[in-house]
């Protein structure tokens, strides 16, 4: 089995993401700190004590980015994992099963694409008393495992066809086995880049719901941060410390999973590489094509002797010598009458 070629965008986004996780996962155990905790006065600016100033209570916004980011990326993670576990099933069992069951299944899928996504976590999240780390990736999920699950169940479609399956069904082989061992493997590219856009969008829709005031409770995430610059006014206060920090971590975490996702699908896919090179190659030779063209042409320009009205004239052959000057001279050939 040939090894995954990673290209340089999939090292980047990775490494990137990665030093997101390692900052939200070993932050507060090396600087410690709890959330809520005052440090200092309202909208303290940034100092020695406190790295990223102070929010409208007086809590250290370094504290809170740290944890704020532990909490998104629980959500996301979470959310991701359930939301595709759920698209993963509806898609294989509508497109191995076909007939009644994919009209059934795929039905339940359009009804659910077609309700606006943030209408139905508004009234979820209302609902809910006690909105919970796990409860908002649960009520995240809900709403959108259906894209998932329907870009599984045709690629799972395009697979039951094959000859080996055919082979397994008259082996006796369960369907559980055959949708596990035989069709699931050809699905892993697909299940992993829509993985990772289940935790970035997860990610997103956290945020918008706390901003929103609809977070999760008790705890402190990077939207709940934003929320808390939005009631605090702290872009008129010119406190910049209290928004910036969480809106660059936010767009730095989805900018590295969709370039991660984007990377994926080169990994996965050694036809786009491959057009990408090749799309690279006619470029540097169309350029050098051109670099010839203008050299040509300048060689050229330098073998004409430009006359006095600017009528560019060619030099006289051999046997040849030059009557008049200015753009009426002519050449003869010598020895002529």
């Amino acid at each position: 089995m040939r090894m995954a070629r990673f290209t340089p965008r999939f090292w980047v986004s990775a490494v990137v993401f990665a030093l997101v996780v390692a900052f939200a996962v070993l932050g507060p155990l090396v600087f410690g700190g709890k959330a809520g905790e005052g440090v200092g006065g309202l909208y303290d600016p940034p100092s020695g004590s406190a790295w990223l100033g102070t929010d409208d209570l007086g809590h250290d916004v370094f504290t809170n980015l740290m944890l704020g980011t532990r909490t998104s990326l629980t959500i996301g993670l979470v959310s991701g994992v359930v939301a595709t576990l759920i698209g993963v099933v509806v898609g294989l069992l509508a497109g191995y099963h076909g007939g009644m069951v994919e009209e059934a299944l795929m039905g339940v899928t359009n009804v659910a694409l077609a309700i606006p996504a943030i209408v139905v976590l508004i009234l979820l999240s209302v609902a809910i008393d006690f909105r919970s780390i796990v409860a908002m990736a649960v009520v995240i999920a809900i709403t959108s495992w259906p894209w998932t699950a329907r870009a599984v169940r045709a690629q799972t479609s395009s697979v039951r066809t094959r000859e080996h399956l055919d082979v397994a069904r008259l082996s006796g082989a369960r369907t559980f086995d055959i949708l596990m061992w035989d069709v699931l493997p050809y699905l892993m590219s697909y299940i992993a880049m829509a993985f990772v856009l289940q935790v970035s969008s997860a990610i997103l829709a956290e945020a918008g719901l706390s901003l929103l005031g609809l977070g999760p409770s008790g705890s402190v995430s990077l939207g709940i941060m934003l929320n808390w610059a939005l009631v605090g006014e702290s872009l008129l206060n010119g406190a910049w410390w209290a928004f910036l920090p969480p809106t660059i971590l936010l767009t730095l975490v989805a900018f590295a999973l969709l370039m991660l996702q984007s990377s994926l699908d080169e990994v996965f896919n050694p036809r786009l590489r491959r057009g990408r090179r090749q799309r690279g190659a006619a470029a540097g030779a169309g350029a050098g094509a051109s670099v010839s063209l203008v050299t040509s042409g300048a060689v050229a320009a330098e073998t004409l002797d430009v006359g006095s009205a600017g009528e560019p004239v060619a030099e006289p052959g051999v046997g040849e010598r030059v009557v008049g000057s200015g753009p009426d001279r002519t050449s003869e050939r010598s020895g002529s009458a």
